[in-house]
């Protein structure tokens, strides 16, 4: 990226973020997002305000991701962040920066014609050309998403497609997130996002692209294998329910040997973890920013996506 052209020569010190963002703006491949956008995308008129370049409105959009940026909050940090700006490649004080009506626009766009799954799918297919998205295995897992549980709004109402569910002894408002990753990398391959009290095991066969022969899960699986979806071609490793493993007794050659192997099906269970500690420790998503599970699932999936890039940067960089 350019150095912002202040008319001063100064040096840039190399901040975090800055190396984040030169990190990211080198393995996101631009070109090909924004020739997936550019058909749904207004033109440029003989008259009037004109449109945005692409670009600059998909580099917002990615910021706003991974910032945890609501549109009034972008349109500001655009105004005072000189590196913002600069990476939306708006670093010329001549001109215009968009407002948060229009970033608010360019994500509605996005999200009427399904671009965030297509652009998803994009970034997929980029990571298996490299070789670095195998289809041999998948491990499944949910996690929980919260959603403002408060009735002090408009509607005087909570959310109506979040649900409440209950993990240990406490229990949670908002959605679940369903993923599917590679067994082998940890990257997400398949996304689905559902109320709170949807329970895991739901889900898990629609998880499965469909080509791999193996399936890892932890003991909330237990059974995906007899569900009427299960695919005949594929052998669950489901782990033993946490009671019963501590009743092993690890002296006992036979309970010994089903310990080990439950340490395996663990070590391989735990790639599918990493997603979400990128999108919600590295990215700061820990709650839904939008009312009903359309938009918020469509953003968790923008999130993934970006988050296979992070997890791959430095082999998509090398």
């Amino acid at each position: 990226m350019k150095q912002a052209d202040l008319g001063l020569n100064l040096s840039v010190k190399r901040t975090r973020k800055r190396r984040f963002l030169d990190e990211m703006n080198a393995v996101v491949p631009w070109a090909d997002l924004v020739a997936l956008i550019a058909p749904y995308a207004p033109e440029a008129g003989r008259r009037g305000r004109q449109p945005f370049a692409v670009e600059a409105m998909l580099r917002i959009h990615f910021m706003q991701q991974w910032f945890t940026l609501s549109d009034p909050a972008m349109e500001e940090a655009l105004h005072d962040v000189p590196l913002y700006r600069e990476f939306a490649g708006l670093d010329n004080w001549h001109t215009r920066l968009p407002d948060e009506s229009t970033i608010l626009r360019f994500r509605h766009l996005l999200e009427q014609h399904k671009l965030a799954e297509q652009m998803f799918k994009l970034i997929n297919e980029l990571l298996i050309a490299k070789g670095l998205l195998l289809k041999a295995g998948t491990a499944v897992d949910a996690t929980l998403i919260a959603a403002p549980s408060s009735t002090k709004n408009k509607d005087n109402a909570r959310d109506a497609q979040m649900r409440s569910s209950k993990k240990g002894n406490n229990w949670y408002f908002g959605m679940k997130t369903h993923i599917g990753v590679d067994a082998d990398s940890g990257l997400t391959h398949s996304v689905r996002g559902t109320a709170g009290n949807v329970h895991d095991i739901v889900e898990a066969n629609a998880l499965l692209h469909g080509e791999e022969s193996d399936a890892f899960g932890d003991s909330a699986f237990q059974g995906a294998d007899k569900r009427a979806d299960a695919k005949e071609s594929v052998t669950w490793h489901v782990a033993m329910k946490p009671g019963q493993r501590k009743a092993l007794d690890k002296d006992d050659p036979i309970e010994g040997k089903l310990d080990q192997i439950e340490r395996i099906k663990a070590s391989i269970r735990a790639k599918v973890e990493h997603p979400f500690r990128v999108v919600k420790c590295q990215f700061g998503y820990v709650k839904v920013r939008y009312r009903g599970l359309k938009k918020n699932t469509a953003q968790i999936v923008t999130l993934l996506g970006l988050a296979n890039l992070w997890m791959a940067r430095k082999k998509l960089m090398a």
